[in-house]
């Protein structure tokens, strides 16, 4: 049965999605750009301040749905340049410390302003 999570502490979805779908133990998080919640702007002026800002909008939208970072298997990331990598995995490093999921970082033309953009899948057992 699919459950559909929507967190009034992440940027409320710009269109026809969720910020997440929950599949029995499986959680599917919706791409997020480091907009803020309250004003629906995205924020942050470098990579490590919209990585930061991303990483707490999932937060919200993992905490909504139950999970936790420990939770997740899998991250997917969307760099407006690769040349932000360094300093991208720098936060990064900070957030996932150990039992690091699997990840795939690509380059890709994100929306104007945005640098990343971060989608996750969870798994609990």
């Amino acid at each position: 049965m699919k459950k559909c999570i929507v967190s009034n502490d992440a940027p409320k979805p710009v269109g026809p999605y969720s910020h997440a779908v929950q599949v029995g133990n499986l959680l599917f998080v919706s791409g997020q750009l480091a907009i803020n919640p309250m004003s629906g702007k995205i924020e942050g002026d470098d990579i490590k301040a919209q990585t930061q800002l991303v990483f707490k909008n999932i937060e919200a939208i993992l905490k909504e749905a139950g999970f936790s970072f420990e939770d997740v298997v899998k991250v997917n990331v969307y760099l407006s340049s690769l040349e932000d990598f360094a300093k991208f995995n720098e936060v990064y490093s900070t957030i996932f410390t150990q039992n690091f999921p699997a990840r795939t970082t690509i380059e890709a033309k994100l929306l104007p302003g945005a640098l990343i953009e971060v989608d996750v899948i969870c798994a609990k057992e």
